[in-house]
This record gives structure tokens, C-alpha cells and sequence, in this order.
């Protein structure tokens, strides 16, 4: 016989861990443990285990040596009606005739202490293992009960799904919510009826921020479910932007001092919301201090451990806790299990130890048939007491929640078996389960996890792949009622498994806040910064905490609480709030700006002055002044001149596609003209004043023809140079937005492309130049009464000085500027070469015509 098919039992042998198997070959199996913990159960064909925080351990050293070295505190009586629940949803099973007809469900119910020690001893006296072989692997995969209900915190359930993992017996869980129990490696046969808190932090992290909370603290016990649950939160809610700022963790058994420093912190801190993942149980003492100290104005945003917890609804804490928001399961009102839990009557049977603990802690009186388990002597109970004329959760059933997963988890199982031994079968069993069946714990353990029922309150309920229910959660407000105590309102929903934007559902208008404020709380360690401004982080401090800075110029936030300034586009500029940006106002040197009508008033100045003295000139043309100086290059000279002073003009007014093509090609031209005839004159002048005779050949070899071929030649060059500069890479109008930042305006320019073009027409202007005031300075001792190499040389200083100056000013003045210098630097050496060569003459010609004559020019004609 193949060893899998000895090992098997029939369904009936399941229930007791205590009976030998039938097949002799089976090791016998005794419970792991010296004595036996209280139990609540009840025999049946298949029998379901469960565990209940009934009481809460206080820590003690020897509690990590001895099970029994165990310190309690009173039965609490929440989990007791959780457990009552469970019993409930058995009993209620066993009457219905469909869904396990012809089999009797039993269950088997330890306290769980909320310990891990106590669970796993708990634990153990469920399984079994080989006295004589230690088999544990036999014994544990043919364990009396095929699925436990429980536990109500995630430590504990750790503890438990873990050792039960290896063996597939299911672990179903109606308030174990840790994320960390999700893995499946670690957790393989672990369910539960309660949604993971990972979709609890995501509803929490959106809550808070759908209300604008950005700086909030948080609280929180030493136990995986707060642990992992602060600190899903706290990643989630740094990644929408908001901060922690503070955070508190209550010790198991927290000191007065602890106490108290946590009151402090939470008492300094700026933030106005508190995010709480812990039990009600670790709270309280938190609470009270907070209470004595008359704190009030915390809006406490609450997960659901506590979300529902009565015993904080008591009015001592109304000023502290009214206005508490948070998340909640879902609650139903369960037929007839009121009436159940007010039947509930104490026994001397065993097996009824719980329920008659519960009775002598409810009431304060002690049973006769229960042994004194104290020193205080207390009243005798009846056992006749009513149950219906107190007043405390064991007895709400207005809206049951985690009661409501307990009630899921056991029909889930009863659901599953019944699938399991095809109780719907037509075969010899006449509708009826066909009890013959055998199976092992991973069999079973597959088919509770494809259980898919909808129950009485039309809720569908199923696992998913990781054993997890559907996330559905109610927003729950604390509010008082009008006999002033606190009420649990509804005023939201959120559906984890529903689209991005449709999971948070709020009534806000029905919300209380806490103090009874109108408004939304606030909570922000810095106040957001207004429009034009952007958020500067404070260094070593959370990013919520910050400065108000305002934006740059040609940058802008039209947004309260920006954290970055928006630059402008191109050719826009910020206006004065820095809210929004506008057209760049358009700058150059206009013909109606001050500087520009200056400009232009200078440059008719020296038009009309250039004009006078072209007519001065023509009038006096057979002089002797005017006739020794040429008065051919005279003239072209003075036409040069007009040009000059004309060519200004262009770079005056909005530069157009014309404009910016003519303007420094005629500067050019017409300067290299003028410096052409100064350069033929200085020749002129030298050549006149080192000959003897006005038929010496020096003069002959440089007539009139030969001036203007110099000229022509001189200034051949440089329109050569303007012409290919202009073709082959013409200056364009161009928007420079680069002033902006400095001015606020895009300055309209001429850009030229190739700016090399503008320095070597620059470069040929100065080397003609050059030559000239060369060639002058050596004439400039020359022995005559008028000496026009030394006007030249004066003029060549004046100009050599403007230019020289021009260059860095050119370059450091911005926009518009830039213009106006070059124009200015054209109308200085223009008036310097028509002031230095031709007023001195005029001045002989206008007012001391008596020197006028050739003997006046040689000096030899007294004055």
C-alpha cells in the first residue's frame, strides 16, 4: 500500500486531534504542550478553529520562558463579541439545510491574547504530533481542524500563518491587515475577509491630500501593523508632495515620562492633522494625558483599528476626539444576532470557561461553580442577569463591522466545504455530503481560495490571487447625536478596486471638524506662496517647510503654492505681479526717443553746417585759400562730409531689411571717401611744401588725374567690401530677446551674420587713417602761415581718439545704446574733420579777407 493512501482518514476522524488513526500504521499524535489552554467549543463533523484578542498581555521577563508567567488585563469585550459572532455564523450554518446538509460544524476557540506567544501555544493545541516517531509533517497535514479563523492583529498572525504555511492549513483573518502578510512565499495558506492595508494607505494618503493636508504627524504602536502601515503612508504621502512632521511610537507598556515627552512633541508641533496607525488599547494613555491637558484643535485622521472603537467615545475624550475622521469597514445589521448575544448564559459545563469569565467581568460578580481566580471577594452571580439592560459594545449591533468579517470568514470555509464534499451531489447520498470523503489540508486550501458566493447583504465574496478581498471601505466622521454622545456618521466611501478618480467618494458639507470649525482644518508648516512667487526649501528642514520668494523678471506663477516660476516664452516678458506673461515691448532707437531727436538734431546741425560751408566756398572759389587747397578735393571732401553726417540717419528708426543693409555699408564708403581726399591733400600739401617751383616734377607726377585715381583707388576697396559683405551675408532685422533680463524689452537690432564683415570695413576706415595722420604729422612743422598738414593731423587725433573710445563703449553698451554710440561716434569725427580743416579757412575767408591773398599764405604778408 502506497504511503499516501495509509495516511488517510475518514472526514469524521478529523474533528478529534486526540483519537488514534484507524490505520495501525499511522503514528499516534498527542497535543504539543504541558496543560491545556481555555477553550470554547463544540463538536461537530468538521471543526473550525478561531482566535480572539479576549484579553491583552502585559509584558513581563519571564514571558519568554514560561506560557503560564502571563499578566491581564480585563476581557475585552469587542473581541468577545467577535468570537460570540463566529459562534453565531457556525450555528446558523448548521440549521440551514443547503449549504452542509447532513454534517454538523464544530468549532474550537482560544484566546489569542494578541500575543505571539500565547497564539502559537494556542496554536499547538490544535495540531498534533507523533509521540513515537516526532513526525510532524504526518501529523500536521492531517490536522483536526481544516481551517483556523483568525487572528485579530498582524503580529500574531504572522506568527501563526507562518507555521501553518508549510503545511496548507488555511489561515483566514478578519482583521489582520499588514501589507507584509500579502507575500505568499512567506504566507502560502494565509486569507482574510479584510482588506490589505495598502489600500487602506492609498485611501488615507488621498484623503488627507483631498483636503489640502501636506504637513501632518503620525502615530503609531511597535507591532508590524503599524509599522508597515506608517510606513507605506509615509512613502505615499512624500511622493504627492506632503511631509511628516513628526512622528510618535507608543511602547508596549509606555512610562509616564514616555507619556508625556510624546504629549510635548505633539503639543509644539505646527502640524494640525495627526495620522494614527495603532490600536485603541495603545492610546489610551496618550489620550488621557491629552485630555488632561485640555488639548483640543487636532484633526485626527484615524485608520480602522480604531476608526469604530467605543471605548474612546466615552465623554472624556469628546473635546479631544469629536470631529475624528478615518476609514472604516463596511457594516451590516446581522439578523438575529442580537438576540443571540443577549442569550448568551453562563455554564458550569466545560468548554464554557470563556463565556463564564466574560459573565463575571461584565456583571463584577462571581459565579458559584467558578472557581475564586482572585483574591477580591465579589458579589455572587445568578447567572440570571440580563444582558439587555447594559450598555456597551458587546452589545451594539447597530452596525457590525470587523464582527461582519468574522461572519464572512466562517461562511467562506462553509461555502468551500461544501463545494469540497459535493454537497450538491444526486448520488447515494440523496442530496446530502458525501461524508466518505478524505482530503488533506492543501486540497481544502484550494478550494477556500476559489470561493465565490454573494452572501444575504448582497456582497460578493471571493479571494483574489493573494487571498485578498475587495477593498471597500466607509469614511466614517465622529459626530455627536443629540443626546451629546458621539455618533459613527458615514460621510464617504472608497473603493480601492474602482477607476483613478472615482475610489474617494465625499459628502464634505456633512462633515464635523474638530472643535466644530466651519472650515476645512489647517495644517501647513509654511503658508502656501501667493501668485508671483515660488517656494524656496529651507535648508535641513522638510520641504514643506519653506520661503516665499518672488519670481525672477521674465518669469512668472499664476498658481497659490507654486514651487517653481515658469519662464516666459520667447519675445514675452512678466508683467509687475509676475502673474502672467505678456507681449515684450519692442525697443530701438526711435526717431521720437530724447536721444534720438538729439541725435538727429546734431546730425542736421552738421548737415546744414557742412552745407554753409560748401557754399562758403563755391562763393569764394577764386581765392587764393580756396584754389591752394584744391578745390576739387575740397568739395568731393565736403560731399563726404554730408554723407557722413547723413548716414547717421539710417541707424535711427525700427532697422528694416533696407535699413540694415545700407546703414554700415554707406558708413563705411562714405568715411573711407572722406579719409581718401584728407589722404590726397596731405599729399598735396607735403609734396607743395618740399618743391621749388609749381613745374617741378614732384608736382607734375601727382596732378589732378593722378588725385583721382588715388581716390578712386583708395576707396575702391571698401565697396568692394561693403558690396560682397551686403550679398553675402547681409545684416537682417533680428528680435534680441538677451535684454531682457536687463531692461525688459526685446531690443530690435540689425544681426549680422558675419561679423567679421563689420571689423575689416572697421579695419580698412583706421589703416586709411593711420596713413593720414602719418603723412600729416611729418608736414606739421612745415614753415607757413597756414599749414593745412597740421589742420589734418588735428583732425586725425580727434578721429583716432573717437574710434578708439567707440570700441569699448560699443561693445558695452546694451540694446539701443549700442546704436546711439556708433551714431555718435560718426558725428564726432565728422564735426572734428569739417571743424579742424574748413572753419579755420572760413574764418580767413569771412573775417580776414585782407590775408586772403597769396602773399597771406606764405607768410609773407604782415598781419
Amino acid at each position: 500500500m502506497r504511503k499516501e493512501e495509509a495516511v488517510r482518514e475518514p472526514l469524521r476522524g478529523l474533528r478529534k486531534g486526540e483519537e488514534k488513526s484507524k490505520d495501525s500504521s499511522l503514528p499516534e499524535c498527542a497535543k504539543l504542550g504541558g496543560s491545556e489552554p481555555i477553550v470554547l467549543h463544540s463538536d461537530g463533523d468538521v471543526v473550525i478553529g478561531g482566535f480572539f484578542p479576549l484579553h491583552y498581555v502585559a509584558s513581563k521577563p519571564e514571558l519568554f520562558i514560561h506560557f503560564h508567567s502571563l499578566l491581564f488585563v480585563s476581557l475585552y469585550h469587542t473581541a468577545f463579541h467577535w468570537m460570540m459572532t463566529m459562534i453565531f455564523a457556525v450555528d446558523e450554518i448548521n440549521r440551514n439545510s443547503s449549504l452542509l446538509p447532513g454534517v454538523k460544524l464544530g468549532y474550537r476557540i482560544m484566546d489569542s491574547c494578541d500575543h505571539v506567544h500565547t497564539s502559537l501555544r494556542a496554536l499547538f493545541s490544535l495540531i498534533s504530533y507523533s509521540k513515537t516517531t516526532r513526525e510532524y509533517s504526518t501529523c500536521l497535514n492531517y490536522s483536526p481542524v481544516p481551517a483556523v479563523i483568525g487572528l485579530a492583529s498582524s503580529t500574531p498572525t504572522r506568527a501563526v500563518a507562518h507555521t501553518l504555511g508549510p503545511f496548507n492549513i488555511p489561515l483566514v483573518s478578519y482583521f489582520a491587515t499588514c501589507t507584509c502578510l500579502t507575500d505568499k512565499h512567506l504566507y502560502p495558506s494565509f486569507l482574510r475577509t479584510v482588506p490589505s492595508d495598502l489600500f487602506q494607505v492609498r485611501g488615507l494618503v488621498k484623503l488627507v491630500t483631498y483636503f489640502g493636508w501636506f504637513w501632518v504627524g503620525t502615530i503609531g504602536a511597535t507591532d508590524d501593523y503599524s509599522l508597515y502601515g506608517i510606513q507605506a503612508f509615509s512613502i505615499q504621502f512624500g511622493q504627492q508632495g506632503g511631509c511628516v512632521a513628526f512622528h510618535l511610537t507608543i511602547p508596549t507598556s509606555p512610562t509616564v515620562a514616555e507619556i508625556q515627552k510624546m504629549a510635548d512633541k505633539l503639543q509644539r508641533s505646527t502640524a494640525r492633522v495627526v495620522v494614527v496607525f495603532a490600536k485603541d488599547v495603545h492610546l489610551l494613555d496618550l489620550f488621557l494625558e491629552l485630555t488632561r491637558r485640555n488639548m483640543t484643535g487636532i484633526q485626527w485622521v484615524v485608520s480602522e483599528a480604531w476608526m469604530t472603537a467605543s471605548q474612546l467615545t466615552t465623554p472624556d475624550f469628546h473635546n479631544l476626539l469629536e470631529g475624528t475622521l478615518g476609514f472604516s469597514f463596511p457594516g451590516v445589521s446581522i439578523p438575529g444576532l442580537e438576540e443571540f448575544l443577549l442569550n448568551v448564559r453562563p455554564s458550569p459545563k466545560p468548554g464554557m470557561e470563556l463565556v463564564n469569565m466574560f459573565w463575571e467581568e461584565y456583571f463584577g460578580c462571581k459565579l458559584e461553580f467558578e472557581r475564586d481566580r482572585s483574591a477580591v471577594k465579589k458579589t455572587v452571580c445568578t447567572g440570571s442577569e440580563d444582558l439587555s439592560y447594559t450598555d456597551s459594545s458587546y452589545s451594539d449591533v447597530s452596525q457590525v463591522r470587523i464582527s461582519y468579517n468574522v461572519y464572512k470568514a466562517v461562511y467562506a470555509v462553509a461555502h468551500a466545504l461544501h463545494t469540497f464534499l459535493n454537497c450538491n451531489s444526486t448520488g447515494p447520498s440523496g442530496g446530502l455530503c458525501e461524508m466518505h470523503s478524505s482530503f488533506t489540508n492543501g486540497q481544502f486550501l484550494q478550494f477556500l481560495k476559489m470561493v465565490n458566493f454573494t452572501n444575504q447583504f448582497d456582497e460578493k465574496v471571493y479571494f483574489d490571487s493573494n487571498g485578498e478581498p475587495v477593498p471597500l471601505y466607509d469614511i466614517i466622521n465622529w459626530q455627536k447625536d443629540s443626546k451629546n454622545e458621539i455618533s459613527f456618521v458615514k460621510v464617504g466611501s472608497y473603493d480601492g478596486s474602482a477607476q483613478q478618480g472615482q475610489q474617494l467618494q465625499i459628502l464634505k458639507n456633512t462633515i464635523v471638524w474638530t472643535t466644530r470649525q466651519s472650515q476645512v482644518p489647517v495644517s501647513q508648516c509654511s503658508a502656501p506662496c501667493p501668485p508671483g512667487s515660488r517656494q524656496a526649501t529651507r535648508q535641513g528642514e522638510p520641504k514643506c517647510c519653506f520661503d516665499c520668494l518672488p519670481c525672477a523678471d521674465g518669469e512668472i506663477s499664476n498658481q497659490t503654492g507654486s514651487t517653481e516660476c515658469i519662464k516666459c516664452p520667447e519675445y514675452f516678458w512678466s508683467d509687475k505681479e509676475k502673474v502672467k506673461c505678456v507681449a515684450g515691448e519692442e525697443e530701438f532707437l526711435s526717431f521720437n526717443d530724447t536721444m534720438g531727436i538729439i541725435l538727429v538734431a546734431i546730425t542736421l546741425l552738421g548737415f546744414i553746417l557742412t552745407t554753409i560751408i560748401t557754399i562758403v566756398f563755391h562763393s569764394f572759389r577764386y581765392t587764393p585759400i580756396v584754389k591752394a587747397n584744391n578745390s576739387e578735393i575740397s568739395f568731393l571732401l565736403l560731399l563726404s562730409l554730408k554723407l557722413c553726417f547723413l548716414c547717421s540717419l539710417v541707424f535711427i528708426g525700427q532697422p528694416s531689411w533696407w535699413t540694415c543693409r545700407l546703414r554700415q555699408a554707406a558708413f563705411g564708403v562714405s568715411f573711407v571717401l572722406c579719409l581718401s581726399c584728407l589722404l590726397v591733400k596731405t599729399i598735396v600739401v607735403l609734396l607743395a611744401f618740399h618743391t621749388n617751383g609749381p613745374a617741378s616734377r614732384g608736382r607734375m607726377l601727382f596732378g589732378t588725374s593722378q588725385q583721382r585715381i588715388l581716390i578712386l583707388c583708395t576707396t575702391a576697396p571698401q565697396i568692394f567690401l561693403s558690396t560682397g559683405w551686403v550679398l553675402g551675408a547681409p545684416p537682417f532685422p533680428f528680435r534680441n530677446s538677451n535684454y531682457q533680463g536687463i531692461t525688459g524689452k526685446i531690443v530690435v537690432e540689425c544681426k549680422e551674420p558675419w561679423p567679421p564683415g563689420f571689423y575689416l570695413l572697421l579695419g580698412y576706415i583706421g589703416l586709411l587713417a593711420f596713413v593720414c595722420l602719418l603723412l600729416a604729422f611729418l608736414g606739421r612743422k612745415l614753415p607757413d602761415t597756414f599749414n593745412e598738414a597740421k589742420l589734418i593731423t588735428f583732425s586725425m587725433l580727434i578721429f583716432w581718439a573717437v574710434w578708439i573710445s567707440f570700441i569699448p563703449a560699443y561693445v558695452s553698451s546694451p540694446g539701443k545704446f549700442s546704436v546711439a554710440v556708433e551714431i555718435f561716434a560718426i558725428l564726432a569725427s565728422s564735426f572734428g574733420l569739417l571743424l579742424c580743416i574748413f572753419v579755420p579757412k572760413c574764418y580767413i575767408i569771412l573775417l580776414h579777407p585782407e590775408r586772403n591773398i597769396k602773399k597771406g599764405m606764405t607768410g609773407k604778408n604782415p598781419r
